[in-house]
Order: C-alpha cells, then sequence, then structure tokens
C-alpha cells in the first residue's frame, strides 16, 4: 500500500535483530511515540536472567530459551533477595562466604577432588569457591599444580537463576563455563580459532523486508503518523521472520553460549533505545543522523576482547589479565534487493559514537548489569585456557582432563541451544525519516590475546613475584586456599 500527499521524507535502515521506527518529526503533532512491540515464545526452558544485588526488592532481567530454541527477554521481580542472602551466609562454609581479594583455585586438585567424591559435585565446585573473576594463571613445576586466581566470595542465586557474589552482585564463575573453555582448548589438540555467536537475519527476510519498504513508499500526508508507525510495526516484522542464532567455538546448548547470545542481544536493545541501560552511555538512535546513512544500510555491532590485556612472565610460568577485556566495535554492511549483504566502505559516526561510549562505560555497565561482567568472565576463562594450552600447562603437570574433558563423565550441554529471536520494534520521533536497524555478535579469537605482539611486559617482574608469593601445599582434598 503506498500513501500519496505532502512530500515528507521517510527514510528506511534495514534491520536484523532488531528494528527502531523514526517518525518524521513534521508528522508528530505533539505525541513522543506510537509504543513498542517485543518479539514472541514465553517457552519454559532454562533462563540466564540478569541480578542487580542484593537489594530487598528490585527487578532482575534475562533470556530465556524454549524447547525450539526461540529465545525471549524475560523480567523477573525480585522479592526475596534478602532472605536468600541471608540463609545463603547462614548455610555456606564461613571461610568460602568472607571475600578475598586473591582466592587460589588448583584445576588439577579440583579434578580430582571431584573424582573422588565419585563424580558428585558440592555447590563450592560447581561455583569455583565464588571466585568473581579469573585474573591469573600459575604453572608450579614442583607440585604440578595448574593455578587460576582472583576476588572471590560467597555467592546466592538471584530470582532469574544467576549466581552473584552477595556482598558485590557480580556473578560468581561457574565450574560449567570452565569446562567449555577448557575443552575449547584442550590438551593434544589444537584450540578452537573462534568462539562466539551471531544473531542475523536471513537472506530470505532482509530481501522482503526491503520490498516491504519499497511498497509502502516514502512520502506521507500530515496526520497519518500513527497508521504509519501501526503498519510499519506490523509489516516490518512479519517481512523480516525470526532471526537466526548462532553459536560458533563451543557447544550452543551451553551456559557459556547463553551467556554470549544474551549479551550481545541486549547490548542491541540499548544501542537502539529498547533497553534503558543503569549508567549513562550514548546510544546509536541518540546520535544519528538518517541523511548520513544509506537507505539499505545494514548497521553491525559486535563483542571482542581487548587484546592488549595479558602480561606475563618470562618463564611462561604466570600470566595476568589486566584491565576489562572486553571491545564493542562496528562494522557497516550494504543489502541488496534480494537480500544479499557487502561491506560498506565506512561507518556511521553514530554507530562509532555508540561502541566508543558502550566501551568506555563498559566497566561501570559490567558492575550494574552482570550479563556483562559474565561476559567478560567468558572472555577471560577463553584467555586464560588458550595460555594454559600454549604453555603446555597440562603436558607439564602430566594433566589429561580425563574428567573435565570428557562430556559423558562430566556433562555441560544440558541447555535448549538458542535458534531463533523475532525482531523488536519501537517506534521513536526523531528527525524527518524512518529508519529501522542491527545486527551483531560475539568474536572471541583468544588466541590473538596470548601472541607475541599483544603481551604485556612483565614490569619489575610483578606477575612472578605474585606467583612466588604462592606455595600450593594443600592437605589432602583441598583444591582451594585465600
Amino acid at each position: 500500500m503506498r500513501w500519496q500527499g505532502v512530500a515528507f521524507r521517510v527514510f528506511f535502515l534495514s534491520a536484523a535483530v532488531a528494528a527502531v521506527l523514526v517518525l518524521p518529526s513534521a508528522l508528530r503533532g505533539g505525541g513522543t511515540g506510537t509504543g513498542t512491540g517485543t518479539g514472541t515464545g514465553t517457552g519454559t526452558g532454562t533462563g540466564t536472567g540478569t541480578g542487580t544485588g542484593t537489594g530487598t526488592t528490585s527487578n532482575v532481567a534475562g533470556v530465556e530459551v524454549d524447547a525450539q530454541g526461540v529465545l525471549t527477554l524475560r523480567v523477573f521481580s525480585d522479592r526475596m533477595a534478602a532472605q536468600r542472602v541471608a540463609a545463603a551466609r547462614a548455610t555456606l562454609n564461613r571461610d568460602v562466604v568472607r571475600y578475598n581479594k586473591f582466592r587460589k583455585v588448583s584445576l588439577t586438585r579440583l579434578e580430582k577432588a571431584i573424582q573422588d567424591n565419585n563424580g558428585a559435585m558440592t555447590d563450592e565446585m560447581r561455583h569455583l569457591a565464588g571466585l568473581l573473576r579469573a585474573s591469573y594463571a600459575f604453572y608450579y613445576p614442583d607440585t604440578k599444580d595448574i593455578v587460576i586466581a582472583g576476588p572471590a566470595e560467597g555467592w546466592v542465586a538471584d530470582a532469574s537463576g544467576r549466581v552473584v557474589g552477595i556482598n558485590t552482585g557480580r556473578p560468581v564463575l561457574q565450574l560449567q563455563d570452565l569446562v567449555v573453555a577448557l575443552r575449547a582448548f584442550p590438551p593434544g589438540r589444537s584450540g578452537a580459532e573462534l568462539i562466539g555467536c551471531s544473531i542475523d537475519p536471513t537472506q530470505e527476510g532482509l530481501a522482503a523486508m526491503q520490498d516491504f519498504l519499497r511498497r509502502m513508499g516514502s512520502t506521507f500526508r500530515a496526520g497519518q503518523e500513527q497508521m504509519v508507525a501501526v503498519t510499519a510495526m506490523q509489516g516490518l516484522p512479519q517481512a523480516l521472520g525470526m532471526q537466526r542464532v548462532s553459536v560458533k567455538g563451543v557447544s550452543p546448548k551451553t551456559h557459556f553460549a547463553q551467556v554470549l547470545v544474551e549479551a550481545d542481544y541486549r547490548m542491541k536493545l540499548i544501542g537502539i533505545g529498547l533497553e534503558q541501560p543503569p549508567v549513562r552511555m550514548v546510544s546509536f538512535i541518540d546520535r544519528v543522523d538518517s541523511r548520513q546513512v544509506s537507505r539499505n544500510a545494514l548497521i553491525r555491532w559486535y563483542f571482542i576482547p581487548d587484546y592488549h590485556c595479558v602480561r606475563t612472565s618470562e618463564d611462561g610460568l604466570a600470566m595476568e589479565l589486566v584491565g576489562d577485556g572486553v571491545k564493542l566495535v562496528g562494522e557497516d554492511e550494504m543489502v541488496g534487493g534480494r537480500g544479499e549483504r557487502t561491506t560498506a566502505r565506512r561507518s556511521t559516526g553514530a554507530s562509532q559514537a555508540f561502541v566508543r561510549s558502550f566501551t568506555d562505560r563498559y566497566p561501570a555497565l559490567a558492575e550494574r548489569s552482570p550479563v556483562y561482567a559474565e561476559l567478560r568472565n567468558l572472555i577471560d576463562l577463553a584467555v586464560l585456557a588458550a595460555y594454559i594450552q600454549q604453555q603446555d600447562y597440562y603436558g607439564k603437570a602430566g594433566w589429561k582432563m580425563p574428567l573435565l574433558g570428557d562430556e559423558k563423565a562430566l556433562p555441560v550441554e544440558t541447555y535448549p541451544a538458542p535458534k531463533l529471536v523475532a525482531p523488536t520494534v519501537k517506534a521513536v520521533m526523531k528527525g524527518n525519516r524512518l529508519m529501522t536497524p542491527i545486527a551483531g555478535g560475539v568474536h572471541i579469537e583468544a588466541q590473538m590475546a596470548i601472541k607475541p605482539e599483544n603481551l604485556w611486559p612483565d614490569e619489575k617482574g610483578k606477575v612472578s613475584k605474585v606467583r612466588q608469593s604462592i606455595t600450593p601445599n594443600l592437605a589432602p582434598g583441598q583444591w582451594w586456599w585465600d
């Protein structure tokens, strides 16, 4: 259907995961927007919700994946946080519940402890003694211990099921995620070239969307803003169809994969104004100038590690992860009439402003929205595992990971694999054109982080001194210590 009338130009920008409709300012009257649409699917799969700390009442958000692999966003009302924290403090080991800046976990001893327990895992094992981040990796030739270390505290599950620290609200590392990272860089085999995820439209969907936009036209009569918005909000998701989720380098049936997908999905919602971040940052929609964006553009944003974040000792027995380790980058594409995609020559200023702002504010965002702290933790684990493999800690320790490396012995592929997500539509007033972005993903090349040109020098032997200050003289069955 085509509307004829005064020459109010309407601009269309092809959408992937989500779409923003920016209505002509000359049509808006006194309104401030025309509503939002959300994806479909309310399945019963396991979620990876995001906690917000340990307050008495709060809302926590996360994703849910149903048995068909359809991913949706959910918000949980958390009214029992204080009670759960009190129960955790009362039941957890007093030593493990205490916050410690430098807790150590021996991976070789942890596996043996699980084996000695006939494969049964305690909560301390599942949550790696409460590690909040794995900042160091060490090897001790005398005892053949492979050790990771970092800050730690007691833990509690929030209303969405995410396990977070009882004091900081930061997500706790999970053994299942460490296992996925180690299996990606195992003993005796080459490591994963790429770990990541992508949420993308099909070529057929992009072609159908381009056709819909052409049929809708580009000029409208004054007073038709409501009809334009409703028509676009109904037609665009139907034309574009469900977006495909792909996971590379790790099994999509893992918690690791679900965190990758959630972080990617929610980052794009922030970029187009469909999720309000808990910290101030510049969004794409804040800065976009539709006159500088091509009609058939496709904006891509994706996370990568900050590859200049690894400091190592000269003897290779110690390494430290420095900084926050995560960057958001942008890459624009062009979409042809048949839905084909090609790389654009340059990215938009709005996209560049958003990725810079998101990266700069990432530490603060991770403190308030734990899914981003979890993503950072996964990147840390992947880089640590790649370093352990590169330095052959496996061979030096004679460790073949008979339990942690065997899916039959220790299953971690127990989650529904995310496969599809519905596009989400929001109508906002900005400028004088109609726009519809976005695509993206997570792209982790952990081995790049440990290339010689990306390593930081161990100034004054700092990392070596930290390793030497630790003596893993542990009691039988002990695998962590402060």
